[in-house]
């Protein structure tokens, strides 16, 4: 494993573990698959662990990994404060507290200020006392370092960073990114202030990896470095200097074992001309395909009426990389045959998902458009039948 200086020269794992997508045992957290998988990231080097209040189960089970094998002193624990939920000083320290109980300790290496979109959020939090509350537990050594996860444009972005002496940030950055959110601009201008760039999202939520086109897929099986499209995009990030630690929600034993090699290997400034023409020419292909920029991040849920968001987005960016039929029929079975349905048409237009979209996406609109193309009249004729024939079904048994 390789290791980058925070801004006080303390190593951080160029790998970050993003906690975020811990596998699902129904609806609560696979403890004993998780305990796996975080303890042999340990054994890999990794040393950053990345969490958040709002993600269900997520401090909870990582704290009590590392309380039950004794190892809070090998991790760096970054989690966030839900800025967006904060209405008053009180709640800053209900939150936390609550935090460090979840995660079983008394002290946070890299506290978040989560999901800034924009100044005025940092205003609110201002109104709120933050500055003198982050100087006391700086001074108490229950916060080690203060930072804030981005999600919004490149202008607005500058303005956070130049609204307080940050420890670190983190942003959304990927080849595809690469000029959309905080972008290479923001990347470079948090390197000049001496400021570590956390990376989230580096390969889309998977999407440069499992959904990319056909073409793309081929062009990367015949490159001659024969390197997987996941190695593609973590090295195209690893080989930036300004990149301090690039966070993958690892949720197998292969996973870590691959990206840490990865990690082991990549040297800063690797890529030559054919590698960066290669990313172009995928990028290309890519914003041919691509009709919503959702990363499945989750944020937009739940839906006051159900609708399943990131599954219908999902479903409609692939019709265009992987056929539609067949797509048309998987959405079908995903999300209407079942007793709640969570179709798009379901949409009243509240308009309470695109407050918190990263984003930016304008989903009620999208939510249409996709709807339209993912359910033409063939398909909602027949998924009402089979619904129809399976909650009949269901019930017949039941009287047995």
């Amino acid at each position: 494993m390789q290791y980058r200086k925070d801004k006080y020269g303390n190593d951080i794992s160029i790998l970050g573990y993003g906690c975020m997508r811990f596998t699902k045992k129904g609806k609560t957290i696979d403890f004993e698959k998780a305990e796996r998988e975080i303890l042999h990231g340990i054994e890999l080097g990794i040393n950053y662990y990345d969490t958040a209040y709002v993600y269900p189960g997520n401090e909870e089970c990582l704290g009590r990994i590392l309380a039950k094998n004794g190892v809070r002193d090998k991790v760096k624990i970054a989690t966030k404060l839900p800025q967006y939920l904060v209405k008053s000083p009180a709640a800053i320290d209900r939150y936390f507290n609550e935090e460090l109980k979840r995660l079983q300790t008394d002290y946070i290496d890299y506290y978040l200020m989560h999901m800034i979109t924009d100044i005025e959020s940092w205003e609110n939090l201002k109104k709120n006392g933050i500055l003198s509350w982050i100087e006391k537990h700086k001074a108490d050594g229950s916060i080690r370092q203060v930072g804030f996860s981005y999600h919004g444009n490149t202008d607005m972005f500058l303005k956070v960073l130049d609204a307080y002496d940050w420890d670190f940030c983190q942003i959304q950055y990927n080849y595809i990114d690469e000029h959309t959110q905080a972008g290479r601009k923001g990347l470079d201008a948090a390197a000049k202030k001496r400021i570590p760039v956390i990376i989230m999202e580096p390969l889309r939520g998977g999407k440069l990896v499992n959904m990319l086109p056909e073409r793309a897929k081929k062009l990367i099986a015949s490159h001659d470095k024969k390197r997987s499209p996941a190695e593609w995009g973590l090295r195209w990030l690893w080989e930036q200097p300004e990149v301090t630690c690039v966070l993958s929600g690892m949720n197998s034993i292969e996973m870590l074992d691959e990206n840490a090699r990865i990690a082991s290997e990549v040297q800063v400034h690797e890529f030559e001309d054919g590698d960066r023409a290669m990313i172009e020419q995928i990028k290309a292909i890519i914003n041919e395909k691509t009709k919503v920029p959702c990363t499945a991040c989750g944020y937009c849920m739940p839906c006051p009426q159900n609708v399943d968001i990131p599954g219908t987005f999902c479903s409609y960016n692939t019709m265009y990389t992987e056929g539609k039929a067949g797509t048309r029929f998987e959405y079908a079975r995903m999300v209407g045959i079942r007793k709640d349905s969570a179709f798009a048409s379901q949409c009243i237009g509240c308009g309470k998902c695109e407050k918190h979209c990263p984003q930016g996406i304008e989903i009620r609109k999208m939510l249409k458009e996709a709807d339209k193309k993912l359910r033409p009249l063939p398909y909602k004729i027949g998924v009402s039948v089979a619904k129809k024939y399976m909650m009949w079904g269901k019930k017949k048994r039941e009287k047995k």
